[in-house]
């Protein structure tokens, strides 16, 4: 009954098939997106707004070049406090509460930066901001994957990268608007106005219901059911996500209480164990999938690209901050409109050609930079107009290629693949290693190029786009289409047809000994 079952569930998946161009996406599933994914826009901010305030502190509080390093980088590092504690968190309280928590700690962070009066003070601020970014990373994208149905998943699930973008686009906007004042209190309101989202994110909330896979996995049946009617595009899809998961939660199927007891578990033992220490082959493809995707996103050197864009372009010959911050305002502008471009192709095209197109352009567009970026340094009599040309397409067109896969796929592939009880904490598993990465790019680039050259570095970050490339082509399978929990049997599938290949050998086997014997 077990195996029919299952077939039956693959056959509805299959007559759902792709998402037809022509159905609407579902607007109460796109209201909760949105308002989850504003979360994101809080890394985004910070990003942009730094890469230009820190022409302003570095002045002000009378920096050198390690301070500035550690600086911008350490943010990635604090945020893994919140992105871990995050996981627990939201396991704990529900999805909803903890988009809360991370707004709340975010305001106080954006508000301790904006009156940092030295140094210290202002890496306190940094500290707390980090934890409530690690926070965001982590939530967004797994609530929104959550609430998402299958048809549209891939749109909704970009979200997160698209307020990211949005963010960065504001933090740019944020330093040209500043840069005129005196540069004490530019700097300062440059941070400050940081907390405004948060007050935003934390009202909207209010309007959001909680993740149906964490009611049922709470025993709320009820209140889950009523959440899938609202965001899936038919009852019967309703019916079918709600069968799934109380599959996956270990709720018998033919249950419809509205509220079941649900086994007090040691949770964290459980997941790390499952995770971790004794993973099914098909949970640690997974997990090598997830941590992979969010290694190669940042050592393909965005962070470098975008936090430090205008010493990139200083050093290909654009001189004075007001021109160097108008550039980047080009930058943010060009990642948020491809990132909108993104989310429209995600369902249709699928998210492996996005991701290998988008790895390919890096690679192309990091080669070209290389070159530019290299020609100008050498070049001392004056600037070579060519090598600046090149540096600012080259730049743009990396931001777009990025923007159009490597960006939204890493959050939209990796909060969809792991399975329910492991989700959470997987994920934050994933923005932990994402963080990490970001950490050591930005806080290692000056030194960096201060060793190997400007160009040198993009040279190396083009080195690591083509082994990701590799790595993208010959483990990821494609997951349009596929309901979350579906997701454990498609990166199991291969071990699982090995042992179907095998057990039905064993059986005809068998049954030629049988006849064999029968005949004698």
């Amino acid at each position: 009954m077990g195996g029919q079952s299952a077939d039956a569930r693959d056959s509805s998946l299959e007559t759902m098939g792709p998402p037809s161009p022509k159905r609407g996406y579902n607007k109460y599933a796109t209201g909760c997106a949105m308002l989850a994914s504003l979360a994101s826009i809080l890394l985004g901010y910070d990003i942009g707004v730094m890469s230009g305030a820190e022409l302003f502190i570095k002045d002000d509080l009378k920096l050198n070049d390690t301070q500035i390093e550690i600086l911008l980088g350490v943010l990635n590092l604090y945020s893994l406090v919140g992105s871990f504690a995050a996981g627990f968190t939201s396991d704990w309280m529900g999805r909803r509460y903890t988009i809360v928590f991370a707004a709340t700690i975010f305001f106080t962070g954006a508000l301790l930066m904006g009156f940092a009066t030295n140094y210290a003070f202002l890496m306190v601020g940094r500290f707390v901001a980090g934890i409530g970014v690690g926070y965001a990373l982590m939530i967004a994208p797994t609530y929104t994957a959550e609430v998402a149905p299958a048809s549209s998943r891939g749109f909704l699930t970009s979200f997160p990268e698209v307020f990211i973008n949005s963010g960065i686009l504001l933090g740019y906007v944020s330093n040209y608007a500043f840069s005129h004042l005196r540069e004490s209190l530019g700097w300062r309101l440059m941070l400050g106005v940081g907390a405004i989202p948060s007050v935003f994110l934390g009202l909207g909330v209010l309007a959001m219901p909680e993740s149906p896979r964490w009611l049922i996995m709470q025993g709320r049946l009820g209140e889950a059911r009523k959440v899938l009617e609202k965001t899936s595009d038919t009852p019967e899809e309703a019916k079918l996500r709600l069968s799934d998961i109380k599959i996956a939660a270990g709720i018998p199927e033919d249950c419809d209480d509205d509220v079941v007891p649900m086994p007090k578990k040691t949770r964290s033992r459980g997941v790390w164990k499952d995770l971790l220490v004794r993973p099914t082959p098909s949970v640690r493809r997974v997990l090598i999938a997830a941590v992979g995707l969010h290694f190669f996103q940042q050592a393909s050197g965005i962070d470098s690209v975008v936090l430090y864009s205008p010493k990139v372009f200083e050093k290909a010959g654009i001189q004075g901050n007001t021109k160097l911050l108008g550039t980047t305002v080009a930058v943010g502008f060009t990642k948020t409109l491809f990132i909108l471009v993104a989310t429209f192709l995600l369902d249709r095209v699928g998210r492996r050609p996005l991701l290998l197109t988008s790895f390919a352009g890096m690679i192309l567009s990091l080669a070209g930079l290389g070159l530019g970026l290299t020609a100008a340094e050498h070049h001392t009599d004056g600037h070579l107009p060519w090598a600046v040309g090149l540096s600012i397409a080259c730049v743009l067109a990396y931001v777009a290629f990025f923007s159009i896969g490597a960006g939204p796929i890493t959050w939209v592939y990796s909060s969809e693949i792991f399975p329910l009880r492991l989700r959470a904490v997987g994920a934050s598993i994933g923005v932990a290693v994402n963080r990490v990465t970001s950490g050591v790019i930005t806080m290692t680039f000056i030194s960096l190029y201060k060793a190997i050259s400007l160009g040198g570095s993009f040279f190396l970050y083009g080195g690591i786009a083509a082994v990701a490339w590799v790595f993208f082509f010959t483990y990821l399978p494609e997951t349009r289409g596929r309901t979350l929990e579906d997701m454990e049997e498609l990166f199991g599938k291969e071990n699982e047809v090995d042992k179907q290949t095998k057990e039905e050998n064993r059986v005809e086997m068998v049954n030629a000994s049988n006849r064999n014997g029968n005949t004698r």
